[in-house]
């Protein structure tokens, strides 16, 4: 942490307009409750986020925020921007959290709250209805205090976190909208708690399919089994050795296939997925799962009806991280010093893999409070005592703003034309 960024937190700390905003965080907490309660309401499973993200229209709308609208791949947004700007190519920083759950459609969502204490259950009120909650809470805190950013703050409900959304949200930000090559940082609000997320865990995810003809289990016996292909595959890559040093982890989290006990099924699928802190050993290890597969189905090539194998790419969350030396973290820590809190910097899955891979200075920060039972049905978060976690993330989103033009040559630096890798 610099003196300059010290003494730069300090300043704006002490500015009326600052005060305001804590002001409006103490007094509105039961406020930004009811926000929290009536979005878990509203389902938003993947790819399902449209009636959360319309709700998030017109909270956006009431707030008085600016360019509020849908973007091609449906997240919702707002901009807070100095007055008199009409750069279109000023920089932004961008303050986001996802709007989807894990949850399949029909998971019922009726939040839950206890007499005995302040805890709400249901799912996804942590993951991620207390990142939506903040930013709604920062949003209306700012707007309230009447604070003129310096920088454009770019508000974002977002799509496509989990699962098979892919980052899909992220990507379309970064890569394909009007707003591509103008963000000069990212911050994600990611459930409970004050960890901060500065490297980047890296995914590769496939679906793994074996087809064949099909049949009856007598009259076509000898017909190659799909299924059995299939396991046959997967125990030899259950076997594969990974690295332990980065730690590189292989999972099996889904298998589907055939109709009935008598039938030779036409196909069989299963889901992997690869996890490292690293891009490289992602990418052999793809490699090697390829190879297995292919081994599995070789000695039925020359039978009359070949079985067929497809190995799907359906995720890519590229490993990346923030440098030590970004302004970012200079400021992060500059933040903690002043509110006395401790910097816990981790390894983590979040929104802000995106940005990084891409060289621009990013990190996913927990919004307060506790939670338990992630992506479970027992879910549950505790808002209590979250205050302080707010304060922190309006401190440090102020001061992204102050020095916008730095954190954009940061990202110059490293190269914004940078592409995320997409390997088979």
């Amino acid at each position: 942490m610099s003196a300059s960024a010290h003494q730069r937190i300090s300043n704006l700390a002490a500015l009326t307009a600052v005060h305001r905003a804590f002001h409006w965080l103490h007094l509105h907490q039961p406020q930004v409750r009811r926000w929290l309660l009536e979005m878990v309401r509203i389902a938003a499973p993947p790819f399902g986020e449209q009636p959360r993200a319309a709700w998030f229209l017109e909270r956006f709308r009431s707030l008085g925020l600016a360019n509020v609208h849908l973007d091609d791949e449906g997240n919702a947004l707002a901009e807070l921007a100095p007055e008199g700007d009409s750069d279109s190519a000023s920089p932004v920083i961008l303050l986001s959290a996802h709007l989807d759950t894990v949850f399949p459609a029909g998971t019922p969502c009726e939040p839950i709250e206890r007499t005995d204490s302040s805890r709400i259950h249901g799912p996804g009120v942590c993951d991620n209805a207390a990142g939506l909650s903040a930013l709604l809470a920062l949003a209306a805190a700012l707007r309230h205090a009447r604070i003129n950013p310096p920088a454009t703050i770019l508000f974002a409900a977002n799509v496509g976190e989990e699962g098979e959304g892919d980052l899909r949200g992220m990507r379309h930000l970064f890569q394909h909208g009007p707003y591509r090559g103008r963000i000069a940082a990212a911050i994600a609000l990611e459930g409970s708690g004050t960890a901060v997320v500065t490297r980047a865990l890296g995914s590769l995810r496939f679906r793994f399919t074996v087809a064949g003809p099909g049949g009856h289990s007598w009259s076509d016996a000898g017909t190659p089994n799909p299924i059995l292909l299939l396991s046959r595959a997967l125990t030899a890559i259950s076997d594969l050795p990974l690295p332990s040093a980065p730690l590189t982890t292989l999972n099996v989290g889904f298998i589907s296939g055939g109709t009935s006990v008598n039938s030779i099924p036409s196909s069989a699928s299963a889901l992997i997925e690869l996890r490292s802190s690293e891009a490289h050993p992602l990418h052999q290890a793809a490699v090697e799962i390829r190879r297995l597969a292919d081994e599995a189905v070789a000695p039925f090539a020359s039978t009359p009806h070949p079985p067929t194998l497809l190995l799907e790419p359906i995720g890519d969350r590229p490993a990346a991280a923030l440098s030590n030396d970004s302004s970012l973290i200079s400021t992060l820590r500059a933040v903690d010093r002043h509110l006395n809190l401790n910097t816990e910097l981790r390894l983590g899955s979040t929104d802000a893999n995106l940005p990084l891979s891409l060289g621009v200075p990013a990190l996913a920060i927990g919004t307060g409070g506790t939670g338990g039972g992630i992506h479970t049905l027992e879910e549950w978060y505790d808002p209590n005592g979250r205050e302080i976690a707010l304060r922190r993330i309006l401190l440090l989103l102020l001061a992204s703003t102050q020095i916008a033009p730095q954190l954009a040559l940061e990202w110059s630096a490293a190269g914004s034309d940078a592409a995320v890798p997409r390997e088979p």
